[in-house]
């Protein structure tokens, strides 16, 4: 195997302005047999890690800054006005219009994608999100500093709703919620892709509500990959104890990924864990029955991956199969790539991109290609995201 290397950054008159050096692997003519083999390896899924957790709100301009402002989330991947012209089975069979944006914090963790539809009046849930519902209950956030996060949340005045605990499976967390009613679980994590001594890092994973926590296994530790049971037990939680159902007997079961990280935006992202709750004796309600995707609360937890069709392969193997495909080559602003949906088995929506292109540091006109690049790797260049960092008063 042979290595090639280049990529040339131009301004938009076409200025060259850097030169950067990214790997693209050249493989040389081999015999039918090892071409046939070198085939079945370069299809393989990979599930490079959680890209973002939608969140959907009434005030796209709003609520980013109140994430720019409390949780670090200055890095600007996307920003798009336009019409969801593909979810048509979750709008009410209507294109609907809509702003929306992914942002990250520099230090490491998944993203947000922000949407508000647009358009139309949106229906918000009756009632508060409780444990036993189903759906994405929680949205995790590391924190290196989980007493600092907590002093400073409690110093703003924000909506903190429990004090710093340690949970039964070991994890320093505090809970809290945004202007909006959503949840957050703030976790002790060290990961750090660029320090630059924040008081959190990105989306840490998720707690999701399910009916029948064996029937949701095989998805989430098959098809997901989160394979590795770290904890698992049923009972009354203390840490539990501030959230609506959480006084209710419950079955928790918290699941790693037992690979290491890997894929180009891989570092980016970097580790996370799922959390399945199950309420034993009060199951709830489907939190997006009777409402429409877009709607206020969380939507979809999106999963950065490489060979869509390896994914779709097993997908329909187990019974999920997509919806909502957008096919190749889907634009959504100054990004690219491959987007779809499957549903879990309690009507969850999972989203998986295939990224092919965003942008690195756009002032330069400096966009990246991912077309080429090794599947398996992480790319050095995403260091170059700290210039993609807005200033919070161009978010409007």
């Amino acid at each position: 195997m042979t290595r090639q290397r280049h990529c040339e950054a131009r301004s938009s008159l076409g200025i060259k302005l850097i030169d950067i050096t990214l790997d693209c692997f050249v493989v040389p003519p081999r015999n039918d047999a090892k071409r046939q083999q070198n085939l079945i390896i370069m299809k393989e899924k990979i599930i490079c890690g959680i890209q973002q957790v939608g969140i959907g709100v009434n005030d796209f301009v709003e609520a980013w800054k109140w994430y720019y402002d409390n949780f670090g989330f200055e890095i600007k991947i996307v920003d798009d006005e336009g019409v969801a012209e593909r979810m048509l089975p979750y709008t009410g069979g209507k294109p609907q219009p809509r702003r929306s944006g992914i942002a990250v914090n520099i230090r490491g963790g998944g993203g947000f994608e922000i949407w508000q539809p647009k358009g139309r009046e949106l229906n918000y849930l009756k009632e508060p999100v409780k444990l036993g519902d189903l759906g994405i209950l929680i949205a995790k956030v590391k924190t290196p500093d989980i007493e600092a996060a907590y002093n400073t949340f409690i110093n703003k005045g924000l909506d903190v709703i429990s004090p710093v605990m340690t949970s039964p499976a070991g994890q320093k967390e505090f809970f809290m919620k945004d202007p909006y009613g959503n949840l957050f679980q703030l976790e002790q994590d060290d990961y750090v892709f660029i320090d630059e001594k924040k008081t959190t890092g990105g989306a840490n994973g998720a707690v999701i509500g399910v009916s029948d926590i064996e029937r949701s296994l095989p998805f989430y530790t098959q098809l997901l990959e989160y394979d590795k049971v770290v904890f698992d037990q049923t009972g009354v939680f203390e840490d539990l104890e501030a959230i609506e159902g959480g006084k209710g007997t419950l079955r928790r079961v918290i699941l790693e990924r037992s690979k290491p990280i890997e894929g180009p935006l891989s570092r980016i992202m970097g580790t996370s864990h799922l959390e399945l709750i199950q309420s034993v004796d009060a199951p709830g309600k489907k939190l997006y029955e009777g409402r429409y995707w877009g709607d206020p609360g969380y939507i979809h937890l999106c999963f950065d991956v490489r060979h869509m069709d390896a994914v779709k392969e097993q997908t329909e193997a187990m019974g999920h199969p997509f919806v909502c495909d957008s096919g190749a080559d889907f634009g959504m602003g100054d990004a690219n790539g491959h987007f779809t949906y499957v549903e879990d088995p309690d009507g969850t929506l999972i989203e998986f991109v295939e990224t092919y292109k965003i942008p690195i540091a756009k002032k330069f006109g400096l966009f990246l290609n991912l077309a080429n690049k090794d599947d398996h790797k992480p790319l050095g260049i995403l260091k170059l995201l700290r210039f993609a960092k807005v200033k919070r008063e161009s978010i409007k």
